[in-house]
C-alpha cells in the first residue's frame, strides 16, 4: 500500500484505494473512443516456451480497450515465427507480430544500414525501436504501453494502471513510468537498481555537483522498470540506446524533450517477479555485468551531453564514491529485509557491488576511448526524412509476413 508522499521532481501516482480493475477498464474503454490505445510486447522466441508469457496472454484476452497489440519477435526461425502467429492468434485484439529475423524485416534493416540509420546492436532497444516504428506506420493509436514478456506475477491491472495516465484526456502527461517493489516470495530482488543505479546517482551528485538531470533520474522509484507508456507523438523524436541502457536512455530523452510536469510514475503492482539474470562476474559481455556496463555508459553519455567534462581522474573518484555509498546501502537493505521477514544474502550483495564498481571504471574508460561513438538509434523523424517511404514499406512487410505465414 503506497502513501500520498511526493518525492523528487516527477509526479507520483500511488495505489491508495485498491480500486477494482473493472472500474479502471470501464474508464479506459470510454477513453479509447477518442484516444485509441496499443500495447507493445518485445519478446524473444524463448519466452513463448516459458510460463510467464502464457499467463500474460490469458490476462490480455480479458482487456477490452486495446486497439492493437504489436509483438516484436527476436531470435526466431521460420517455424518458430509460424508458431508465434498461432500462439498469439487467440487474442481478441488486432495483433501484429514483427518477425525481426525474417527476410522482409532484414531488407528494411539493410535499407537503414545503407543510410547509416540502422540500430548497431541486437537487443531489446532495437526490438522496441522497430515496434515503435510500426506503431507510427500503423497510425491506429494515440497512446502506447510497453511491458516485458517475462513477468511471472502479471495481471491485467498492471496494464490498466500503466496506460491510464497517458490515456485519460483530462491528464496532461506525455510519458508514464511504472514502478513496483522488487520482492518475490521471501527475497528482495532488483539488484541492479538497488546496488548500482541509486548509489551511482548519489555518487554522481557528490562528485559532479547537483544537476537537474541527476535529481530527475533519482526521482524515479524504479528507474530500470521495463514498463512505461507514452503518447504516440512522443515516438517521433525519441532516440534510444539499443542495449541495456534503454530504460535510462528513455528517461533521459523524456527529460530533454518535455517539461517534468508532463511526466509521471505510477504504482502498477504490489509484487513483481520475472526471470533473473546471472551476475556473470567473469564475463562483462553477458548477465548483470553487461547490464551494468551498458547502464553506466548511458549515464555517462547523458552527463556529457548535459555539459559535464569527464576525465580519468573524475571516473576514479566516481568509482570510489560509488563503492562506499553502495556498501552503506547494503546495510540499509538488509535491515529493511529483516523487518519485513525477507532474506538478503549480504555476501552476494557485496560481490555484486564489487563487480559494479569495476564496471563503473570500465565504462568510464570506454567512454573516454570512444568519444565519437553514436550509440543511440536515430529518431523515427530522421528516418522519415531520409527514407520517406520506409515506414509504409515496413508496415507492408509486417502485413505480408503475418498473412503468408498465418496458421
Amino acid at each position: 500500500m503506497g502513501d500520498f508522499y511526493q518525492n523528487g521532481i516527477v509526479t507520483t501516482l500511488h495505489n491508495l484505494t485498491r480500486r477494482p480493475v473493472e472500474d479502471l477498464e470501464a474508464e479506459l474503454v470510454h477513453f479509447s473512443r477518442s484516444r485509441p490505445m496499443s500495447l507493445v510486447l518485445p519478446s524473444l522466441y524463448s519466452e513463448l516456451e516459458g510460463p510467464a508469457l502464457a499467463h500474460i496472454v490469458e490476462e490480455l484476452k480479458s482487456v477490452p480497450y486495446l486497439e492493437e497489440i504489436i509483438v516484436g519477435l527476436d531470435r526466431a526461425s521460420e517455424d518458430e515465427y509460424r508458431h508465434a502467429l498461432s500462439y498469439f492468434s487467440g487474442l481478441p485484439q488486432r495483433v501484429k507480430v514483427l518477425w525481426n529475423d525474417g527476410p522482409r524485416m532484414r531488407d528494411i534493416d539493410l535499407k537503414l544500414r545503407e543510410q547509416g540509420l540502422a540500430p548497431t546492436e541486437m537487443g531489446k532497444g532495437r526490438n522496441v525501436w522497430f515496434c515503435f516504428g510500426y506503431v507510427l506506420a500503423s497510425g491506429r493509436s494515440e497512446s502506447v504501453a510497453l511491458h516485458d514478456c517475462d513477468i511471472l506475477t502479471y495481471s491485467r491491472e498492471l496494464l490498466a494502471r500503466l496506460i491510464y495516465p497517458v490515456a485519460n484526456p483530462s491528464f496532461n502527461y506525455m510519458f508514464c513510468k511504472g514502478y513496483y517493489p522488487r520482492v518475490a516470495e521471501t527475497s528482495m530482488n532488483g539488484r541492479v537498481s538497488r546496488l548500482l543505479v541509486t548509489p551511482l546517482l548519489r555518487a554522481l551528485k557528490k562528485v559532479c555537483g547537483r544537476r537537474e538531470l541527476l535529481d530527475y533520474l533519482d526521482s524515479f522509484r524504479y528507474p530500470l522498470a521495463g514498463e512505461f507508456s507514452l503518447r504516440t507523438d512522443v515516438i517521433n523524436d525519441l532516440r534510444i540506446p539499443s542495449d541495456w541502457g534503454l530504460e535510462i536512455g528513455v528517461l533521459s530523452e523524456m527529460k530533454r524533450n518535455y517539461a517534468t510536469n508532463r511526466l509521471c510514475q505510477v504504482d502498477i503492482a504490489d509484487n513483481y517477479d520475472h526471470k533473473h539474470q546471472e551476475l556473470s562476474p567473469e564475463d562483462a559481455s553477458k548477465g548483470l555485468s553487461k547490464m551494468s556496463m551498458d547502464i553506466c555508459k548511458a549515464l555517462f553519455r547523458k552527463l556529457a551531453t548535459d555539459g559535464e567534462v569527464l576525465s580519468t581522474e573524475e571516473f576514479r573518484t566516481i568509482k570510489a564514491t560509488y563503492y562506499r555509498i553502495a556498501l552503506d546501502f547494503i546495510e540499509t537493505y538488509q535491515n529493511d529485509a529483516i523487518i519485513n521477514g525477507l532474506t538478503l544474502d549480504r555476501h552476494a550483495e557485496e560481490k555484486a557491488v564489487e563487480v559494479f564498481a569495476r564496471n563503473v571504471m570500465e565504462a568510464g574508460n570506454y567512454f573516454l576511448d570512444n568519444p565519437m561513438e553514436t550509440p543511440f538509434i536515430p529518431s523515427w523523424s530522421r528516418v522519415a526524412s531520409a527514407l520517406p517511404e520506409l515506414m509504409q514499406e515496413m508496415q507492408d512487410a509486417v502485413e505480408a509476413d503475418n498473412q503468408e505465414f498465418a496458421p
